[in-house]
């Protein structure tokens, strides 16, 4: 009988990767705010890399800006040029005039009191004139703004949309009586939502947007149009406004913004809404369904940035110098862009938005039908995604090199953006970025480090079964000298080797222990035997790592060129090896090799039951850091300027860089060890001298010419793994260059 108590869990790549799934699918149902609001920064890189799209022509501004304040005085206006403003955009062909300003309070009437006062006192002489009393009351009458602005939207054959917000803060209202309340939802009658279908008595108690009582529009001018819409808009947590709401609640009444309402006049049609259980099912502009989320709210699909659409200064249809085509048959909306007097927003293309230009964005965007929205499925979807993509990383990373597991993790990474990008570009449709790429990060990172354990963990083994083993060189000085197994050691000049494996543990987990021994013995055998041969010495295996040196015990003057030599033996062995491995369908094995030359100690360390003929010093230090920088730069033999300098003119190689090296002060130039002058083609020798002229280059700071010899290297060899970490570097260098100080070394972090 099974039972959980004797159940033991075991570590495996897969099983990582299955926690991490699952912490990433229950992660997204709770909603991470960071997780979330980093989210929302991808929908504002979405929009920014679509960048401008085209218009329907049907929406423009008529702004009150800089050059209208500058030209009709300070703002805010008398209302009779407000009723000129409609008159003229009325004569020009408007169909529909929107006001993303208010009518909230009366005009000043200071004038129309004055001939009241003069009435009054005309009416108590004892002699009338008729002439004069129909004077002063038609003076009256053009006197008070408010009748202007009345009479101009009565008359005008565009049809008006008034603006108007809510008050939001129970606290910021509660001085508002209910008689007052009452008139005021008279007043925005207009922007009521006639048809409402509920799906059940339950769907009437959904959540939305609410509103504690409306700041109209004054009824001497609220009750000459049909038309009214709100214009408050709700930020998310980071301040941009990405939603607008579609639909806010108010006693038992559901209200339209002002951009909804201006396109159903527009069209003509009547506003509806359907509300489910849940929430918002759909908003209807006739026959037109308008797609927003659960409480109402619609995405603002942004044209593009600032001025997307076009502003048409006041004072020029004022004077009528505008251009008029821009007016006919469309929607014009009126607000305000002038510095200190316009309504600032943040959008995802800037920080300095004008408040009119987003209600222009959502009504181009339904009358083009072009809507960016969450589609139905998009939740099935996201986490689905999350699944498969961490499932999938987890099947293949451990069974694949590490080279192919960080390729196959980048293609699908940057796929899943380029696959999110395109239906966001083409459909319209959302889909969540964030959580199925944090996941796949997670899974990649963790199953990487539970390999890089695993292999220290084999490595270990290996290292422990193969450490009763001694050099020959070491065994025939004990023989002849004794006297030798005491402590101690001595300064000599050598050449430090240290070499490695490339991508040992994901060779070694595709075979058996019988498997990786006699792999691993063909290669050391073959290895040692060329160090034995060139009178190195063999220091230790590291598993499938080899410390070596030449130059001790036994005397090689020049050690640092026979160790060169031995690297090219050894490098040109190992493709003979790995072309019979291929043959025999084995795994092939690839060796990265560090050398330095200098003074290092040399002797017999350890304790006196267990010693090790061994070397330690700083020569042996850059040397094992170079043998972890061929990483880096992409080469598999690297030697210091100390090697160099010593090797003398027999063998090819190539400067790579100069870097500071962990522990060390002063800064070590490396070269790659290429091989015999033989061994160079044309090819090569060109790609040599681009390299080297953009490395001259980036050492002066000249990342452009750097770039341009770096690519140059690349087109003819396009494998060249030097040019490609230069180029990367120029490129991060360009943008965040060094210091003033910078002495064209570059600081390695590894140890």
């Amino acid at each position: 009988m099974f039972s959980i108590r004797n159940y033991k869990f075991k570590f495996t790549s897969f099983n990582i990767a299955i926690m991490a799934v699952v912490i990433m699918v229950l992660s997204y149902m709770i909603g991470i705010p960071f997780f979330n609001i980093m989210e929302l920064k991808t929908l504002d890189l979405r929009f920014r890399s679509r960048g401008k799209i085209a218009t329907t022509s049907k929406v423009a501004l008529a702004v009150i800006d800089e050059k209208s304040v500058a030209k009709e005085g300070k703002w805010i206006w008398p209302r009779s040029k407000i009723a000129d403003l409609i008159n003229k955009l009325s004569d020009a062909g408007a169909k529909v005039i929107a006001f993303d300003i208010g009518f909230l309070e009366a005009d000043e009437k200071s004038t129309v009191r004055t001939i009241q006062e003069i009435q009054n006192k005309i009416s108590s002489f004892d002699k009338k004139n008729p002439a004069l009393t129909r004077y002063l009351e038609d003076l009256k009458i053009k006197t008070d703004n408010d009748r202007l602005l009345a009479s101009a939207i009565i008359n005008s054959r565009a049809k008006i949309v008034l603006g108007y917000f809510f008050q939001a803060d129970i606290a910021s209202a509660g001085h508002v009586e209910e008689k007052e309340l009452k008139e005021h939802l008279d007043n925005v009658q207009g922007s009521e939502y006639k048809s409402i279908s509920y799906s059940s008595e339950t769907a009437k108690h959904a959540s939305l947007f609410e509103g504690v009582h409306p700041q109209s529009n004054i009824k001497t001018i609220s009750e000459t149009t049909p038309y009214s819409g709100y214009f408050n808009m709700f930020p998310d947590e980071d301040g941009v406004v990405r939603w607008l709401p579609a639909v806010l609640k108010c006693r038992e009444s559901l209200y339209a913004p002002l951009s909804i309402a201006s396109a159903a006049a527009y069209l003509d049609k009547q506003l509806s809404v359907k509300i489910q259980e849940y929430g918002i099912d759909e908003i209807g502009i006739g026959e037109l369904s308008i797609p927003v989320d659960e409480i109402g709210r619609i995405i603002v699909n942004y044209r593009g940035p600032a001025k997307s659409f076009p502003h048409i200064p006041v004072t020029d249809i004022l004077k009528k110098t505008a251009d008029t085509s821009l007016i006919k048959d469309t929607i014009v909306i009126v607000g305000a862009t002038a510095v200190g007097i316009y309504d600032l927003r943040v959008t995802p293309f800037s920080n300095v938005f004008p408040g009119l230009e987003i209600h222009a964005n959502v009504i181009d965007s339904i009358l083009s039908k072009d809507f960016i929205y969450y589609p139905s499925w998009t939740y099935l979807f996201d986490i689905m995604s999350i699944i498969i993509a961490g499932l999938l990383l987890g099947f293949v990373i451990p069974r694949v090199s590490i080279a192919a597991g960080t390729a196959l993790f980048i293609v699908q990474f940057l796929g899943y953006i380029f696959i999110c990008y395109m239906l966001f570009f083409t459909e319209g449709w959302i889909l969540n970025l964030v959580y199925p790429l944090t996941g796949m990060l997670i899974v990649y990172i963790s199953i990487t480090l539970y390999r890089y354990m695993a292999e220290s963990k084999q490595k270990k083994f290996i290292r422990d079964a193969f450490s009763t083993y001694l050099a020959p060189s070491v065994v025939e000085q004990l023989i002849n000298s004794p006297e030798k197994l005491d402590l101690g050691g001595q300064e000599r000049n050598i050449t430090a080797f240290f070499s490695d494996v490339q991508g040992f543990t994901s060779i070694a987990e595709k075979l058996s222990p019988k498997e990786i021994v006699d792999l691993l013995n063909e290669f050391l055998t073959e290895m040692t035997d060329i160090i034995l041969e060139y009178e190195g010495t063999l220091d230790k295996f590291e598993g499938d790592a080899i410390i070596a040196f030449f130059g001790a015990p036994n005397d090689l003057p020049n050690h640092a060129e026979v160790a060169c030599r031995a690297c090219i033996k050894m490098q040109k062995k190992l493709e003979a090896l790995r072309e019979s491995w291929r043959l025999e369908n084995r795994p092939v094995l690839k060796m990265r090799i560090g050398l330095c030359s200098g003074n290092a100690i040399v002797g017999n360390m350890g304790s006196t039951n267990r010693m090790d003929y061994t070397m330690m010093g700083d020569t042996v230090n850059i040397a094992a850091r170079l043998e972890g920088v061929n990483k880096i730069y992409g080469v598999y033999t690297m030697i210091s300027d100390s090697t160099f300098a010593a090797a003398g003119n027999g063998i090819v190689t190539r400067e790579l860089d100069m870097v500071n090296v962990v522990g060390r002060t002063k800064p070590v130039n490396i070269y790659e060890l290429i091989g015999y002058a033989e061994d160079v083609d044309d090819r090569m020798r060109t790609t040599f001298e681009l390299y080297q002229k953009g490395l001259e280059a980036y050492r002066k700071m000249d990342w452009d010419t750097a770039i341009s010899h770096f690519i140059s290297a690349l087109d003819i060899s396009i494998n060249d793994g030097p040019s490609k970490t230069m180029l990367a570097r120029c490129n991060e260098y360009k943008i965040s260059p060094p210091g003033k100080d910078w002495n064209g070394a570059y600081t390695l972090t590894m140890k």
